[in-house]
């Protein structure tokens, strides 16, 4: 919830900023350097208020860098590039995770091991990440840019889209949000499934080797698709995406053995990596350039409230599994759930490209 708030105010703000600095910079520097005092302070507490505390500042600091960070791509790199960038964007933000992850298990051997070795590796990459970005980047206005006129705002501009001139971004948040209500559920809930249906001894590495043939995927394809998509266009391999997402998920109902479930999660992940790298080249060239720090980060309430309410699916499966024990029927809702959403989504955003076709034929 946070995250939603946070990113598209911070961003709405850095786009009326004008400083020495440039407009996104000065939030990416402040947004960091709080970053590094909340996590220095976590490091040293030792009570779970006292991590709450510090977890719910770190949404706050880490997305004040964050929500004028994601207009960086649209201020910064033209469009026959956009769609390499947005690729190399959605591969370093699941390279950062799993490398975060895998990091964190070799520091942390056991659960008495001292963390404050991790803090301090978290810390370094923080500085060193945010000095390269701060320091390489040069921010100018464009020629065709238009400089913020008013400088008093409201929330309710922030979190308002005039839907007569930008509906296209409207239309593509909205179909974002189903796609990934979808799969986020099928993330969540994986390894209940794993545990009760397929009865795998050692359910939570299971779900893991899950989890890394859909990164492994993921990453791969959302390289390849940035570079297609410059080559062909986003809107062809987005249908693709959503076509490939859809299948697998029907065909998760299907599945008996742990093999057969990792290879339809590696597919799930290619989809989720076209489709990841051609939607946000969609909203990185729909954004406005005055506007861009407000735009990207409203793409958050499609990402972030896909997340939060896809974790709604745990008492309809609950439910569902306990209408006929044995049965699992919660499970094959989850995976139906998925298939549904896809092709929703598919189906939505094809309407709204014929939509914005005629109105563009018209005009």
């Amino acid at each position: 919830i946070l995250a939603m708030i946070v990113q598209p105010l911070s961003g709405s703000i850095s786009d009326r900023t004008e400083s020495h600095w440039g407009r996104r910079v000065p939030f990416i520097a402040v947004g960091t350097f709080v970053d590094m005092l909340v996590i220095s302070l976590v490091a040293f507490t030792n009570t779970l208020f006292s991590i709450f505390i510090g977890y719910i500042a770190l949404q706050i600091s880490s997305n004040i860098a964050h929500g004028p960070m994601q207009g960086l791509i649209p201020d910064q790199v033209p469009d026959r590039q956009k769609g390499l960038a947005s690729g190399i964007k959605n591969f370093m933000d699941v390279f950062g995770l799993i490398t975060a992850s895998l990091l964190a298990g070799r520091l942390l051997t056991s659960p008495d091991a001292d963390p404050t070795p991790l803090f301090l590796v978290v810390i370094v990459f923080l500085i060193v990440t945010a000095l390269i970005t701060v320091l390489t980047t040069k921010e100018t206005y464009g020629e065709g840019d238009e400089r913020p006129e008013e400088r008093t705002f409201s929330l309710k501009q922030i979190f308002t889209v005039d839907f007569k001139t930008h509906r296209a971004f409207g239309n593509l948040i909205l179909s974002r949000f189903i796609f990934l209500l979808g799969v986020y559920g099928i993330q969540t809930f994986a390894q209940y499934y794993i545990s009760d249906v397929l009865a795998v001894e050692n359910a939570v590495q299971a779900t893991g080797e899950m989890m890394a043939a859909i990164a492994v995927a993921l990453i791969f394809c959302a390289l390849i698709s940035g570079w297609l998509t410059d080559k062909v266009g986003p809107v062809k391999l987005m249908n693709l995406a959503m076509v490939i997402t859809a299948l697998g998920g029907l065909c998760l109902l299907f599945v008996r053995d742990m093999q057969t479930l990792t290879i339809l999660a590696g597919i799930i992940g290619a989809g989720m990596g076209f489709y990841l790298t051609t939607n946000w080249t969609l909203a990185v060239r729909m954004a406005p350039p005055h506007q861009a720090g407000k735009f990207m980060g409203l793409t958050n309430l499609a990402t972030a409230g896909a997340s939060a309410i896809g974790r709604l699916e745990g008492p309809l499966i609950d439910f569902a599994n306990d209408l006929h024990p044995g049965v699992f029927m919660g499970y094959k809702f989850m995976f139906l759930f998925c298939f549904v959403c896809s092709l929703i989504s598919l189906i939505l955003f094809n309407m709204f490209q014929q939509k914005s076709k005629k109105t563009a034929d018209s005009l």
